[in-house]
C-alpha cells in the first residue's frame, strides 16, 4: 500500500490525511465544488474534484470515486464515516477493481452495517436487544402501521443502511407515522443512498455507552474500552467522553469482554464499534454495529494513547492487531469531546455561510482540535453542520470539562451561528458533572433565555 484516496470531507478527511502522513503514504483527496478551497486538500498529494455540491453527485457518486482510484493509481480507499462508508455494495467494487477498502471485509458490513441484519445476528448470539423489527417496505404505509403496532407505540424509526443519528425519527402515536416515515426515509436517501428503515422500541431515558474494537484478519480483536455519548439532541451526538462516568468498571468490562468474544468467534476484522443502550434496572441491551471509523474515535485516542486511524490504515493492508497496538491499553485519565455544529443555538436550525472569524483553541497539552474549514470558507448546506471537534484530555473527569469548557470560551466564530452557548450550558450543568446524563436529558437542561443572551 503506497497511495491512499480519502473518499470524504471536512474534520474526517483532514483528520485521515493526517494519519496516511504519517505513516509515509502519499495522499489523494477527492472534493465537490462547494468544497474546492477547504485549507486541508493543499496539504494532500493528489486532488480531484469529483462533482457539484449534492453528496449524491458527489461525495456518493461511485463510478466519480472509482474513476479517480484508477486515474490517480490508488492501491487504497479510506471511506471515513459518513456516506459510503458502511455501503457493503461499494466496497466490493472498490476490491473488484484491485484496490484495498480500508474498513471491515465487504461481507460484515453487510451482516453488521445493516441496522436490522446486526440486531437479529447479535440477538442470535445472546445479546439482549429491545424489540425491532426488520427492514420495512418503503410504500406500504399500512404494513409498517401494523409493525408499529405489534411493537407498542412509541416507536423509534432507523435508516438501515447508515448511522451518526442521521435519519433517526420517534414516533409517539399511529396519527403522526406517515410523516415521520416519509420524513426518515428523506433524510436516509440523502445521507446514505439507502432509503431502508425498520422500527425499534423507544426505550426511555437510556445512557448511550459504546464499545470501541480493532480486529485484524486473523480473528484477534481488541477492545478500546468505552465511550458515553448519551449527551444528544435529537439522537446526533453533541458531547462524548471516555471513559462513561457513574457506570460500575466490572460491569463494563465484562461487557466488553463478551463482545470482544462474540466478534472474535465471527471472525470480524479491522475496526468497529457496537453502540449499546444501558439504564440502571436493565443493564446492556444491544443497539447496533458500527462498521467504520467513529466521529467521536479521537477521545478513545486520548485515554488509550492508540492511534486509531494509522491502526485501521494497517489492519485493513494485512498486519497483525500485535504488530499495530502491541500491548494492550491500560485507561489513562479522562477525555471528553464537544462537536461545534453551524447551527442557531437558540432554533436549532442550520446555520450555514460564511466563517468570518474561525479562531480555534489550541496549542496546550491535553487539548485537541478536528476541523476541515479555516476563516474565510463557507459552511455549506449540502452536508453535516459540524464545523470542529474540541476535545480535552486530562486525568480526571473534573479536570477534563474544566479544561473543555475554557477552550470553548476562548473559540470565536463569526459569520455563522453555532451551538457553543448549549454546549458551554451542558457542561456547567449539574447533571453533566454528575455525570448522569440520558439520551433524552440535554433539552431539559437547556435555557433558551440564557443561551440568548450568550449567543
Amino acid at each position: 500500500m503506497k497511495k491512499i484516496l480519502i473518499a470524504n470531507r471536512g474534520a474526517a478527511a483532514a483528520r485521515i490525511l493526517r494519519a496516511v502522513k504519517a505513516l509515509g503514504l502519499r495522499s489523494v483527496a477527492v472534493y465537490s465544488e462547494a468544497d474546492a478551497e477547504l485549507p486541508y486538500l493543499r496539504q494532500a498529494d493528489e486532488r480531484f474534484c469529483i462533482g457539484p455540491a449534492p453528496a449524491r453527485d458527489s461525495y456518493l457518486n461511485q463510478d466519480a470515486l472509482l474513476g479517480v482510484m484508477a486515474r490517480c493509481g490508488a492501491d487504497a480507499l479510506h471511506p471515513g464515516y459518513g456516506f459510503l462508508s458502511e455501503n457493503a455494495a461499494f466496497a466490493r467494487r472498490v476490491a473488484a477493481a484491485g484496490h484495498c477498502f480500508i474498513g471491515p471485509s465487504p461481507e460484515w458490513i453487510d451482516a453488521l452495517g445493516n441496522k436490522a441484519a446486526a440486531r437479529a445476528l447479535m440477538q442470535r448470539h445472546g445479546l439482549p436487544a429491545g424489540g425491532s423489527t426488520g427492514i420495512l417496505p418503503r410504500d406500504d404505509l399500512a404494513a409498517v402501521g401494523r409493525a408499529a403496532e405489534a411493537l407498542g407505540f412509541p416507536v423509534l424509526i432507523k435508516p438501515a443502511g447508515g448511522g451518526g443519528g442521521i435519519g433517526m425519527v420517534p414516533v409517539e402515536d399511529a396519527r403522526s407515522l406517515p410523516a415521520c416515515w416519509e420524513r426518515a426515509s428523506g433524510l436516509a436517501e440523502k445521507a446514505f443512498g439507502d432509503a431502508s428503515l425498520y422500527l425499534e422500541r423507544f426505550i426511555q431515558a437510556p445512557r448511550h455507552i459504546e464499545f470501541q474494537f480493532l480486529a485484524d484478519r486473523y480473528g484477534n480483536v481488541l477492545s478500546l474500552f468505552e465511550r458515553d455519548c448519551s449527551t444528544q439532541r435529537r439522537y446526533q451526538k453533541v458531547i462524548e467522553e471516555a471513559p462513561a462516568p457513574s457506570i460500575d468498571r466490572k460491569a463494563v468490562a465484562d461487557m466488553a469482554d463478551r463482545l470482544s468474544a462474540i466478534l472474535g468467534g465471527l471472525g470480524y476484522d479491522v475496526i468497529g464499534t457496537v453502540e449499546m443502550l444501558y439504564t440502571p434496572e436493565g443493564g446492556f441491551s444491544f443497539l447496533e454495529v458500527n462498521t467504520r471509523l467513529q466521529v467521536e474515535h479521537a477521545i478513545s485516542e486520548a485515554v488509550t494513547g492508540v492511534d486509531i486511524v494509522q491502526a485501521q490504515i494497517r489492519l485493513a493492508a494485512g498486519e497483525t492487531l500485535s504488530a499495530v497496538v502491541g500491548q494492550k491499553p491500560v485507561l489513562k485519565g479522562h477525555a471528553i469531546e464537544a462537536r461545534v455544529y453551524a447551527e442557531d443555538p437558540v432554533r436549532f436550525l442550520p446555520s450555514p455561510g460564511v466563517l468570518k472569524t474561525f479562531e480555534l483553541p489550541g496549542g496546550r497539552p491535553g487539548l485537541r482540535v478536528e476541523t476541515g474549514y479555516a476563516a474565510g470558507n463557507r459552511v455549506s448546506s449540502h452536508y453535516d453542520p459540524m464545523v470542529a471537534k474540541i476535545i480535552a484530555h486530562s486525568d480526571t473527569r473534573e479536570a477534563a470539562t474544566r479544561e473543555l469548557i475554557g477552550a470553548l470560551e476562548n473559540t470565536r466564530v463569526e459569520g455563522i451561528k453555532t451551538n457553543i452557548p448549549m454546549i458551554l450550558q451542558v457542561l456547567r450543568s449539574e447533571r453533566f458533572q454528575a455525570g448522569a446524563m440520558t439520551v433524552d436529558g440535554l433539552q431539559a437542561l437547556i435555557s433558551t433565555e440564557a443561551i440568548k443572551e450568550r449567543a
